[in-house]
């Protein structure tokens, strides 16, 4: 079968012939119709999981996947082969991931079906990013009527975060480009700080260095606005600098998160700001509760670009999304 690999860590992926997974006991084989890209593909590939997972080579990249049940072990309960179903396939040991024809994965790992009328592509381009939204939202018990900070709005995360809150009766603020405006209005939020215009209100003010001009820029224009503060900072591209300029807009019971891993939770703490560095920890039960949502219509599930299976290594670790990018199979 095709699949996209990396021969070892931190070696260029490729398009490569590889044998077809069999479902052994617990398993469940799919014949994946659409793959998700997300940055921690990228990551994978270059080592990330080095010394934390055990790791086939050649190791098969992607984590989300969605399909057709093609084959079940032994033992397997909750599947039926024709089952649609999407998931996480990203279980020990590593390396045998989604960019590939068939993967096959535990039945009791991250895969649920698909409701009728969601498409593969759609649903393929939710995991890893729809619940993580997911899973930060939970962990802010986010408020109606709260003021919420979303940095980063236009990505596969952020698109998700900018609904899921807006539905929990958030006010949302989203950094995006000018010409993302409408994008993230659409998806909820009811105001966009562009980044790309604002700049320091004193004059005498040195201009900031284009890598940290958007950073600082963000700080001074929500606090023009929102002078008391605002709820809950979601931020998932910032370092550490930038992401503790953003946490001083927090009040006091307040809540901050980074994805990047750039908070320094102790000084948040001293501010009884609660969240810190966040990892999702969300599985089937949120999955499904995403998809329900997509099938009902209340979530839009914002696929930027699709591309065939062999185009990965040249989307892999594309910067400035707006939305998701998923790969057809």
């Amino acid at each position: 079968m095709r699949a996209i690999v990396v021969h070892r860590f931190g070696a260029t992926p490729e398009l490569a012939d590889v044998p077809v997974p069999e479902a052994g006991p617990g398993e469940v084989q799919v014949a994946l119709d659409a793959a998700g890209v997300n940055p921690f593909d990228l990551k994978m590939a270059d080592g990330l999981l080095q010394g934390k997972m055990p790791t086939d080579f050649p190791m098969i990249l992607g984590v989300d996947g969605a399909g057709s049940v093609s084959a079940i072990g032994s033992g397997v309960t909750k599947f039926e082969v024709g089952d649609r179903v999407v998931g996480k396939f990203l279980t020990a040991p590593a390396g045998h991931g989604s960019w590939a024809q068939y993967s096959t994965v535990p039945e009791d790992a991250t895969l649920v079906p698909i409701p009728d009328g969601v498409t593969s592509v759609a649903a393929a381009a939710l995991p890893i990013a729809g619940v993580t939204a997911q899973d930060l939202v939970d962990a802010a018990h986010i408020q109606p009527d709260q003021t919420v900070l979303i940095v980063g709005a236009t990505g596969g995360v952020g698109s998700f975060l900018v609904q899921l809150a807006n539905i929990a009766g958030a006010h949302v603020i989203a950094t995006a480009r000018g010409d993302a405006a409408d994008q993230v209005a659409r998806l909820g939020a009811a105001e966009t700080v562009d980044y790309t215009r604002i700049r320091p209100a004193d004059p005498n003010f040195p201009d900031p260095d284009p890598a940290t001009r958007q950073d600082s820029s963000v700080t001074d224009a929500v606090r023009f606005t929102h002078p008391d503060g605002i709820d809950v900072l979601f931020d998932l591209i910032s370092a550490a600098a930038d992401f503790a300029s953003h946490a001083t807009l927090v009040r006091r019971g307040g809540h901050a998160y980074s994805t990047t891993w750039a908070a320094d939770e102790t000084a948040l703490r001293e501010r009884d700001i609660t969240g810190g560095n966040f990892e999702s920890k969300g599985r089937s039960p949120e999955l499904s509760r995403l998809l329900s949502r997509v099938a009902a219509g209340d979530v839009v599930i914002p696929v930027q670009m699709t591309v065939p299976l062999e185009a990965a290594p040249a989307v892999l670790g594309q910067g400035s999304a707006r939305g998701k990018t998923v790969l057809t199979i």
